[in-house]
């Protein structure tokens, strides 16, 4: 029986119950007070289907288990092909169930995940189920435990609500001493744990031993402070070494000492590590007066074979470290594909790079390189002009770049204009870079311009292109209107550039008639009535429009009219128009009119809510 045959079974079941149901549900019954399966696994695949519908995931595991080790001593592959098939359809359902709200994005990771990959289809959602089962137990643990009453095991006693959602019998005394405790999830189900999360107060000697059963592929550390945390938090990683794929860390304070602890547990001297996605955010990684991080740090770079991202976001680190860092990624030859050095004060770390044209950096060296990074991210990093003009004699040295983040940036038009040649060059290339995120770094129309001029050696429209939280002014809107066109991007923000009602009519007017775009954020810029105009004329221009993000622009009720017109004559991919933030919409009849259009059973028009009369309208949320 198929997956969706087997949906449709389920939701049949819970509505009419016939003979056989009732029956059904009888030996079900007896499968959860004796725990019995022998026989059952024969029944024929109509039978058993509607047998495990009415199955808890405790007893379903436990048939699960059975229907294995029966099929193990089968020849008959086709027929165990077709029951595990089944049981992957009932505990999708299960899943769904219980957590309604990850379900779709867990199907999609897990079909993004499952492309191309040899793991055994019954296992995925069979998996799923008991990882996020343990997971909500061990978040419970953690709840308890920080508790200013708690005293006793974090291993103890697990919450009723989540045993009753598995089906627990209270009325089993051989249950009530061994299945309510944390240490029969973790022993029973740890097997399935690829992902988990832990906090501090889980990170204690006595895990290791809790999840010695797992083969853990990724682990989210949070708030690691002390030793004792950090020596919990080495066992673990002992004990997954060979298996673990993405390590991260968020919100913790690592003194040097403990910071090497944790990284010469990651890998060996004679081999290197497998560790592909390694993240530090929000936390500090090194002793505030040192200027340098851990020599064990260097290794576990240079041995990072695997090594495909790096993200060190907020992790206070400094211009020696960040060029250190950047050194011996270089030095390293590693195949990285990104790397994210973001909201840390790193200005002047590229000062020693050697200027001079057509000589390579001293930083760099004459043969080393990034060739494989595609994505640099140095958003809120404090650069400023001196640091835009040395990452332009850096940017050379990573060929395949295809995505550039400087956005919160003190830049200036003097920055973005010493990044204009190599923005030519990149343009030029057969894989060009294609997303550049340039928000809130203090440039004006000038600078703006002559970036936008840069991009006409572009052969395709850009992915997409951020210019927002730069006070531009209306002076943009006529080169942005020729850049829509040639060569064109796919997603832009232009949100609070200060475009105002003049801007926009300068874009409806001098806007090609068919442009590229997909998404655009053009909120925040006071554009009135001329903002909803300029977006009935972008909905019939823009083919393969899909969103479109326009709150707090002032815009009228009676403007909407156009609006309402464009809607009307498109046949277009629109799903989605924001206008929240126009506070004089909320109660408007011509707003309300703009409801009628649904895709998929959802409006397409977002309008305002309305505000009590006492709250001031603010043009500037």
């Amino acid at each position: 029986m198929r997956t969706s045959d087997l949906d449709q079974e389920y939701t049949k079941m819970q509505r009419i119950p016939s003979l056989v149901s009732l029956c059904v549900r009888a030996v079900a019954m007896e499968i959860i007070d004796d725990g019995h399966f022998e026989g059952v696994i024969e029944l024929p695949d109509e039978l058993l289907d509607s047998l495990m519908m009415n199955l808890p995931p405790l007893a379903l595991q436990g048939l699960h288990e059975h229907s294995r080790s029966f099929h193990s001593k089968s020849v008959n592959g086709g027929n165990k092909r077709q029951r595990y098939e089944g049981f992957d359809g009932v505990w999708k359902a299960l899943f769904k169930e219980r957590w309604p709200e990850n379900f779709k994005r867990v199907e999609l990771i897990n079909k993004v995940d499952g492309a191309g990959s040899s793991v055994d289809h019954e296992n995925d959602w069979q998996q799923l189920y008991w990882e996020t089962h343990l997971q909500n137990c061990l978040d419970e643990a953690a709840e308890r435990a920080m508790l200013p009453a708690f005293d006793g095991p974090y291993w103890g006693i697990v919450n009723i609500c989540i045993l009753n959602s598995i089906g627990y019998s209270a009325t089993k005394a051989d249950s009530c001493s061994k299945l309510r405790t944390l240490w029969f999830h973790c022993n029973k189900f740890g097997r399935y744990a690829r992902c988990l999360r832990l906090s501090n107060v889980l990170c204690i000697p006595e895990i290791s031993g809790l999840l010695v059963t797992s083969n853990l592929r990724a682990m989210v550390f949070r708030s690691i402070k002390c030793k004792s945390h950090v020596d919990g938090v080495c066992d673990l990683l002992r004990q997954n070494r060979d298996t673990l794929k993405s390590l991260e860390f968020v919100h913790c304070r690592f003194s040097s000492t403990s910071f090497s602890q944790i990284c010469s547990c990651i890998f060996l001297e004679a081999e290197p590590h497998g560790i592909k996605s390694f993240s530090i955010k929000s936390s500090s990684v090194a002793d505030g007066k040192k200027s340098s991080l851990p020599a064990d740090f260097v290794s576990f770079l240079s041995s990072g074979r695997s090594l495909e991202s790096i993200h060190l976001s907020d992790t206070s680190i400094g211009s020696k470290c960040a060029k250190w860092i950047l050194d011996t990624l270089l030095k390293s030859s590693l195949n990285l594909i990104t790397l994210e050095i973001s909201d840390n004060d790193i200005r002047g770390w590229l000062s020693k790079v050697d200027r001079r044209p057509g000589e390579c950096s001293s930083l760099l060296g004459p043969k080393l390189s990034l060739k494989s990074l595609s994505i640099l991210n140095l958003r809120g990093c404090n650069l400023c002009q001196d640091d835009a003009e040395d990452l332009n004699y850096v940017l050379i040295h990573m060929p395949n770049l295809t995505s550039l983040d400087l956005s919160d940036n003190p830049l200036e038009d003097e920055g973005i204009r010493s990044l204009i040649p190599y923005f030519v060059k990149a343009f030029e290339k057969a894989s060009p870079i294609s997303d550049v995120y340039l928000q809130n770094c203090s440039l004006s129309c000038k600078g703006v311009t002559e970036f936008l001029e840069s991009s006409q050696t572009l052969r395709e429209p850009l992915n997409s292109l951020s210019v927002a939280e730069n006070n531009l002014s209306s002076s943009v809107a006529a080169p942005l209107a020729i850049f829509l066109g040639s060569p064109g991007v796919k997603a832009l923000n232009i949100e609070a550039i200060g475009l105002e009602p003049l801007g926009f009519q300068e874009l409806e007017k001098k806007m090609p008639k068919d442009v590229p775009l997909v998404r655009i954020n053009m909120s925040k810029n006071r554009g009135g009535s001329d903002c909803a105009s300029f977006i009935s004329k972008l909905i019939m221009q823009a083919p393969d429009l899909v969103v479109v993000d326009a709150g707090y622009n002032f815009i009228l009720p009676e403007a909407l009219m156009t609006v309402h017109d464009a809607l009307n004559l498109s046949t277009r991919k629109l799903r989605r128009l924001d206008l929240t933030g126009n506070i004089r919409l909320s109660h408007s009849v011509h707003a309300f009119k703009l409801l009628e259009y649904h895709v998929h059973g959802k409006p397409i028009v977002i309008i305002p809510s309305g505000l009590p009369s006492s709250v001031p309208y603010d043009d500037d949320p």
